[in-house]
């Protein structure tokens, strides 16, 4: 196995194995907590929890991505070592489903969610920026493809789930579901185990990569003081909170309230997901030809729209057709997000401005189911549609603020 020291200058356009091998173990990390989703609402009544308590497992979940996010990127940034990271994370985020398989216990669920935030933090701050230095010309049509991989993972498994859910209880699903993460996790310990990139643009050497303390907390000063990276963040923030309750009361009004079974309610959330499989590489072409700004400022209104009419469309059967049409719209811009921030910040500094993203997107995630499942208790789950969005127009505001010609590609005038 050979060292691979790739710097930007020397990564060609063209598709890398290491790109694709990268792409599919995003789409494994997202296999998780698609199968949380879907598994949710039966834990919920084996455990008699209110929406509220359904909403807080999310919550805690994303608390602890959020406060291990800039640990991460420095990890990322000062050690190295994307390869191990990757598989580190793909261990670290299906291991404690395994856990939940055997609790009864919903504080110990909890726990088991807040290890997979962790886990699940570590592989964003080190696979985007990978990504990107891999190549530097189309790092938004790339990361769309790592997106890709992650709505892949996000739709295929809750027909999977789904199906075995007609043979097996959750519990044995779970169990059963830790061999795609290990498998994985193998792969990509034999391919891109000394995977090394230079962390400021230099081929990186057999012995260090990365930068000195020094060199990184200077960087990291700076970095807090980046404007565009507090716009970003907190748009995406608002984002991930419109996103991640939908994810988690979606199931559960399609289980709860139209009284569909696991298997249609995992059809469903594959509509949901292979709607935003499908336009993020339209997307992230978009951004790098037109801007990013201006595709990211229409898939924002346009999914404000779509969830305003969900919520008017209540149990009929047009709330499933909303549902893909949201997908669309509402995932297309992630790599739009992820590309746009790596070129408003230092390349030296790309693991930590991705777990900065990451981790207020892990905060705004946190905050939307509690809210969202406060609201439904309170009011009935159709509230909860028309307080995201009011998240995504918020969200929107943010974008507007940022410099037009930030990006790729100018604004066209």
């Amino acid at each position: 196995m050979t060292a691979i020291a790739t710097t930007p200058e020397s990564a060609s356009g063209q598709p890398l194995r290491e790109v694709w091998i990268i792409v599919l173990g995003h789409a494994v990390t997202h296999w998780y907590p698609a199968t949380f989703y879907l598994l949710l609402p039966l834990i919920g009544k084996e455990l008699g929890l209110s929406y509220s308590q359904i909403g807080l497992v999310m919550s805690c979940q994303y608390i602890a991505g959020a406060v291990s996010s800039v640990p991460g990127g420095m990890l990322v940034d000062t050690v190295g070592r994307k390869g191990f990271l990757m598989a580190l994370s793909l261990f670290w985020v299906g291991f404690p489903y395994l856990l939940m398989g055997f609790t009864t216990n919903y504080w110990m669920l909890l726990l088991c969610v807040g290890l997979v935030g962790i886990g699940n933090n570590l592989w964003h701050p080190t696979a985007i920026p990978t990504l990107a230095q891999l190549v530097p010309a189309r790092k938004g049509f790339v990361l769309s493809l790592h997106g890709m991989g992650g709505n892949a993972g996000d739709a295929l498994a809750p027909l999977a789930v789904g199906a075995l859910l007609a043979t097996f209880s959750w519990r044995e699903v779970v169990a059963m579901n830790v061999i795609p993460g290990l498998v994985m996790a193998c792969l990509i310990v034999v391919f891109l185990g000394s995977l090394r990139l230079g962390g400021k643009g230099k081929a990186a050497t057999a012995e260090h990569e990365g930068q000195s303390l020094k060199d990184y907390f200077s960087g990291l000063r700076a970095l807090f003081r980046n404007r565009n990276l507090v716009l970003l963040s907190t748009s995406s923030a608002l984002r991930s909170m419109t996103q991640n309750t939908l994810l988690t009361f979606v199931p559960v009004f399609l289980a709860y309230e139209m009284g569909y079974s696991p298997l249609w309610v995992g059809a469903c959330m594959f509509a949901l997901q292979a709607a935003g499989f499908a336009a993020a590489p339209v997307a992230g072409h978009l951004s790098d030809s037109m801007g990013r700004r201006r595709i990211v400022m229409t898939s924002m209104l346009m999914t404000a729209v779509i969830l305003l009419a969900m919520a008017l469309a209540g149990h009929s059967a047009v709330f499933v057709l909303f549902i893909a049409l949201l997908g669309f719209f509402l995932y297309a811009i992630r790599p739009v997000l992820q590309a746009w921030l790596l070129e408003s910040t230092p390349k030296n500094m790309g693991g930590t401005s991705i777990g900065i993203l990451f981790g207020t997107q892990a905060i705004g995630s946190s905050i939307g189911p509690i809210l969202g499942g406060v609201l439904a208790d309170r009011y009935g789950l159709g509230a909860t549609f028309y307080f995201l969005a009011g998240t995504i127009v918020m969200a929107n505001i943010f974008i507007f603020f940022m410099p037009a010609a930030t990006g790729a590609a100018k604004e066209s005038t």
